[in-house]
This record gives structure tokens, sequence and C-alpha cells, in this order.
């Protein structure tokens, strides 16, 4: 799939654990019917009123592996302990047929994407302090406060990663960052190119291609 053109938009949206990454994504979701997002498959149990083939697809290590082998996975990594991994074949199906896609991803699955395909855009979620991180974390109440602290700790090694994103969207007031969120996803779709590649007609009888 390297460098391959394709009509839809591939959208990858990475943060550190608490800075309202799914949150954001599912408004966004809800505001755009153009979207359809990519479940990844993951090793670690379901969290509170997560839901299998929702959320996550919800699989065991061995089998995970398995998939590792037969090369099912656009991409996949370790964080916090489980494996993750994105379905290539979900993917290159619907971005062939000119859908737009948002992955929730982390950081390292972000950039591996970027290198298959040169067009997707990266936007990173940042908190607006390492205290406010934290306080959403202990709010959650899904975690043991060890493992908050390593949840923390990994996060000054995520954010670290921000300088590698297209975008970088400052998660304060949740409606302002849902509106960034909204307009990276608009203003790529004015691109020159990504019109090119969803609007070719118009540029043929226009005498641009």
């Amino acid at each position: 799939m390297r460098g391959m053109e394709t009509s839809g938009n591939l959208f990858c949206v990475a943060a550190p654990s608490g800075a309202g990454k799914s949150s954001l994504v599912k408004a966004l979701l809800e505001l755009d019917s153009r979207l359809a997002v990519s479940v990844s498959h993951t090793t670690r149990p379901p969290r509170g009123q997560e839901l299998q083939g929702r959320e996550y697809c919800f699989v065991g290590v061995d089998e995970f592996r398995a998939m590792i082998e037969r090369g099912e996975f656009f991409e996949h990594a370790e964080v916090h302990g489980n494996l993750y991994g994105t379905s290539r074949k979900a993917i290159e199906e619907r971005l062939s047929r000119g859908e737009d896609v948002v992955l929730e991803i982390d950081w390292q699955g972000a950039l591996q994407i970027k290198k298959l395909f040169p067009y997707a855009v990266l936007i990173f979620i940042l908190p607006p302090s390492w205290e406010e991180l934290a306080q959403r974390l202990n709010r959650r109440g899904e975690d043991r406060p060890e493992v908050i602290a390593t949840r923390m700790a990994n996060a000054r090694l995520e954010v670290a990663q921000a300088r590698n994103f297209d975008f970088v969207i400052i998660n304060s007031l949740f409606e302002t960052a849902l509106f960034d969120l909204k307009t990276v996803v608009h203003s790529q779709r004015l691109k020159y190119a990504a019109q090119l590649r969803n609007r070719s007609q118009v540029f043929a009888a226009l005498g641009l291609v």
C-alpha cells in the first residue's frame, strides 16, 4: 500500500491516556456522517461499558500474534503492556471506496502508517497540563494508583512525539478541541491533492489535469 493514492482520507488520532482522544473521536463521528471508524484489535480486557466490535475487537495474545504472522495488520504495537493492531483489509477496502477513515491509535502505530501511507493525516491530542492529565486519569476511576503512575510516566514519552504529527490539538475545553478536530478534517478535504482525487472530473473539465 506504500504510496497508494485513494479517494478517501485517512486520519490517525493519537494521545496519551486520559487526554480525551476517544471522547473527541466519538463526538466527531456523531457530527460527520462521511467519517467511518476502523475498530482496532487489542489483547487488553474491555473497560467499563466497552463492547466487542464497537470500541475494540478483543482477542487473546496467541490469536493476535497469529494475525501478525498472517500479515493481517496495517500496523501493530505494544502499549502499556497490551497489544494493539489495525486491520489492513478493513482500511484498504474503505479507502478504495472513497470513505474517510479515522483511527484512534497510539503514536507508534501512527508513524508506521505514515510510512506506508504518506497521505495519512496525523493528529495529536495534548492535555492542557500534566496536573490536569493526572486528574482526568483519577476521575475515570478505572485504574489502580500504580497503573495511573505508569500511564503518567508513559505520557511524558508519548507527548514528546507530538512534534512528528501534522496537527496538534490541545484539549483544554472539550467543545473547542472538537471544533479544532472538525476543522482539521474539513481542511484536509479541501486540499488540492484531496480535491483532485475526489473531484477529478471537475479538474479535467477545467484543464487542470
